[in-house]
């Protein structure tokens, strides 16, 4: 599709920090000063900056507000989804192919996706994905509340919102830049993260009511017919108040551009590995969880519920933290990375219910600190005109590795033990995180330093120059 260059103006190029921003120097560039009349959100920008500044951007209200009744619906979906299959086939290696089918579009197709929604009017976009994934969840409650749902139907349900889900996750990352600008995208990525954390607190909870009392076609039921919201706030957005941001023109080599672009930034190779690792191998809980609560302590969709009601309270705390925090670091994203594939180790040797539903809750805090840092990092140091193409990468190895690591985690929890699954998942988050953070620290010049300040210890990285100073005066 091409584009009008007339009334819009080319976007500046992005500033990017070289790997040495693990010190204290934070991973983002300062805003563009501009000496004309600023637009409504960047008018809201201008105010005292708050937890929830970006919500006075009536745009982004109304997606936020969607969004809110939306989340709750996909959360119930997800915990109803992994039951029923749990259900159906005794088997965790079938969560694992469950949650791998959802996320194997992503895998395939993510990088052409990215090159669509660069090409794509985002809004139009968001309404046909919003759409087809309601039509799914509405599908597989006929199937299930008919009594006709059989296995095989999940696993194409969960394909074809793992299909919408190629177009839609790059298109709605991109989209909050316009809602807001770019003074509000590290405020609005938060609270999008806290967003879809309070969902996760309300829809398990209510989900294994429903589960338990009337079974799960009535939470795939309300998923579908909670996307009437989002889609309710898309259509009542005022365009002439979006960012304007030129979109790509159609044309060949764009995948290819893409990939070349992020190869040549280093500031944006290095989170987009790490959440791979991490979401490859450290956040496959469906089958985590569902199998500690049904074969470790034997408590039922119950306990299911409360390791997720729990996990999700966590999250939500990391990403009010990450919204107040105002700034992505990397060694925030390293820190936090490598406390949460700790967390994991710890937790699979937990001897009793109640001591491994607890750390939940600081598992999802590093989890959802990891995310959004990530997230940020990569949006901030990305050229608006690539951003659909990098955020479709950042999401594919986030996501896409899920249909490699759903399984192998699967089959070693079927075969080992639960215990077993959990910690692996756990060791490999841990070491690439470690891995990770020395290739930066060496690539920027810097060395660890560990020492004390105001009474309390201190860990964090110097330049060697410092840290032979600091050797010196000791």
């Amino acid at each position: 599709m091409s584009t009008g260059t007339g009334a819009a103006s080319a976007p500046a190029p992005a500033t990017h920090y070289p790997p040495s921003a693990l010190s204290d120097r934070p991973d983002r560039p300062e805003p563009p000063t501009d000496s004309g009349s600023p637009d409504p959100a960047e008018r809201a920008a201008t105010g005292k900056s708050s937890m929830f500044s970006s919500l006075r951007v009536r745009n982004y209200r109304l997606f936020f507000l969607g969004q809110v009744v939306s989340n709750t619906g996909t959360w119930m979906q997800r915990i109803a989804q992994d039951w029923l299959v749990l259900s159906l086939t005794g088997s965790s290696t079938a969560v694992g192919v469950t949650t791998a089918l959802q996320f194997l579009p992503m895998l395939l197709f993510g990088l052409y996706g990215g090159v669509l929604v660069d090409r794509l009017p985002k809004r139009p976009t968001l309404l046909v994905t919003q759409s087809a994934m309601g039509a799914t969840g509405l599908v597989l409650a006929f199937l299930t509340l008919s009594g006709h749902v059989h296995v095989w139907h999940v696993y194409v349900a969960a394909f074809a919102v793992g299909l919408a889900t190629v177009l839609d996750n790059p298109a709605r990352q991109s989209f909050v830049s316009e809602m807001v600008g770019p003074r509000q995208l590290q405020n609005a990525v938060s609270l999008n993260s806290a967003n879809f954390q309070s969902a996760r607190l309300v829809g398990p909870a209510v989900a294994g009511v429903l589960i338990t009392g009337v079974g799960t076609g009535w939470a795939f039921l309300f998923n579908g017919l909670s996307f009437l919201a989002p889609i309710a706030g898309l259509l009542l957005m005022r365009a002439r108040e979006l960012q304007v941001v030129e979109r790509a023109p159609r044309g060949k080599g764009q995948l290819r551009e893409g990939l070349r672009y992020v190869a040549g930034h280093p500031e944006l190779i290095w989170p987009i590995v790490l959440v791979g690792f991490i979401g490859t191998f450290g956040f496959n809980f469906p089958v985590w969880l569902s199998a500690y609560a049904d074969d470790v302590f034997h408590a039922g969709a119950g306990a299911y519920s409360l390791f997720n009601t729990l996990m999700a309270l966590g999250s939500l705390t990391g990403a009010l933290l990450a919204a107040r925090r105002g700034t992505a670091r990397l060694r925030v994203l390293i820190g936090a990375a490598a406390l949460f594939g700790a967390l994991e180790t710890v937790a699979a040797g937990a001897p009793s219910l109640w001591l491994f539903a607890l750390l939940m809750v600081p598992i999802g805090i590093f989890g959802l600190t990891v995310n959004v840092t990530a997230n940020t990092t990569v949006q901030m140091g990305t050229d608006p005109a690539m951003r659909g193409r990098v955020m479709a990468l950042f999401m594919m190895v986030f996501m896409g590795g899920t249909p490699l690591g759903a399984p192998l985690v699967g089959w070693i929890t079927d075969a080992y033990g639960a215990r077993m699954g959990f910690a692996a998942g756990g060791v490999i988050s841990l070491a690439a995180a470690a891995t990770i953070g020395l290739v930066l620290a060496r690539a920027g010049g810097l060395r660890l330093s560990v020492g004390w300040s105001h009474g309390h210890p201190e860990v964090r990285f110097v330049p060697r120059e410092r840290q032979e100073e600091l050797a010196t005066a000791a």
